[in-house]
């Protein structure tokens, strides 16, 4: 029985019936010719989202991403430090002393996995400040997905891949130039060894790397120009600034640049396991959204109170007949 008919035939209630609804509404947006933004927090990459995230770019199911900035290095993390990972099953019961072995074997633990600092964030540093290096010393300025698309299509990374590439979410990205913002950079591993390289004076201009406020610039642009011929849906796994930035644009362009006449999103979906008791925007319910001008009383709204790293592989087998 393949994925999609297993689906069909045992999801049929509760987060299960959501998930099976959602996938279909997806598929019912693509085929409608609508497009889709894809946003991306948590640990989605370390947990290897691109096993499935990246055949849905490369069968062009997926039109725009948002992620963190921890989720854009750590794709490429994995793609050339795989084998170094360590999975630690137990990591509920590891104590402080645990902990500091794993700190003194410099594995930075995310949850039951630990990311090789030496194989995989020193080697990108390398291959990532060469870059910076050289648009500082041109006076050029890129935004951060860019530089990273340029070091994958480079191929200079190449004889250290670990994984296969076609796995690489990222590496899929860059190949399809798919439009991107990572909100927050700043806050990520690279943001961190960008910040001390400018603070050295290794890198002269600190607006080497595009951020912020320019990134919504750029990214309203391609919402005002994208919904010109197509609809755009949103698909949310988890929560947090990867969520909220892209979805601001739409009231941003309504209520600050009285762009009325730009669509709302046309369908949404969110894979989170928050929930809204705590004040917590990430899991705010879809219909709050219609209050700040984001979604309307039609949009297709979908929230599946879940684990996405169990979530989003299925859906996306779904949506891609597998």
């Amino acid at each position: 029985m393949s994925i999609s008919k297993f689906i069909d035939h045992h999801y049929r209630h509760f987060n299960a019936a959501a998930m099976k609804d959602a996938a279909q509404a997806y598929k019912a947006h693509m085929d409608k010719g609508g497009k889709m933004l894809v946003t991306l927090a948590g640990a989605m990459s370390t947990a290897e989202i691109g096993l499935s995230l990246a055949e849905m770019i490369r069968q062009g199911k997926v039109h725009a991403i948002s992620c963190t900035g921890a989720n854009l290095e750590e794709d490429v993390f994995n793609l050339v430090a795989h084998d170094h990972y360590v999975r630690v099953p137990n990591y509920r019961d590891l104590t402080k002393e645990d902990e500091v072995k794993l700190l003194e074997r410099h594995l930075n633990r995310v949850t039951d996995t630990c990311i090789p600092e030496e194989e995989a964030i020193r080697r990108i540093e390398a291959a990532v400040l060469e870059e910076w290096t050289k648009a500082d010393q041109s006076g050029q300025a890129f935004f951060p997905h860019e530089f990273m698309y340029k070091i994958l299509l480079s191929g200079k990374l190449k004889q250290h891949y670990q994984i296969d590439p076609k796995d690489s979410w990222l590496l899929a990205a860059a190949e399809k130039n798919l439009p991107m913002v990572v909100p927050g950079w700043e806050d990520s591993t690279l943001g961190n060894i960008f910040a001390s390289h400018v603070m050295t004076g290794d890198i002269k201009n600190v607006h080497t790397v595009r951020t912020g406020i320019e990134y919504m610039k750029s990214f309203a642009e391609w919402y005002m120009s994208a919904t010109k011929t197509s609809k755009i849906g949103f698909f949310q796994i988890a929560g947090g600034i990867a969520g909220d930035f892209p979805i601001c644009v739409v009231p941003m362009l309504h209520q600050d640049m009285g762009q009325t006449d730009v669509p709302l999103w046309d369908y949404f979906c969110q894979i989170s396991d928050s929930t809204t008791s705590f004040g917590s925007y990430s899991g705010a319910v879809p219909n709050e959204k219609i209050t700040w001008g984001k979604l309307s009383g039609e949009t297709p709204s979908f929230i599946i109170e879940s684990d996405a790293s169990i979530v989003a592989p299925l859906m996306f087998a779904y949506i891609l007949g597998w």
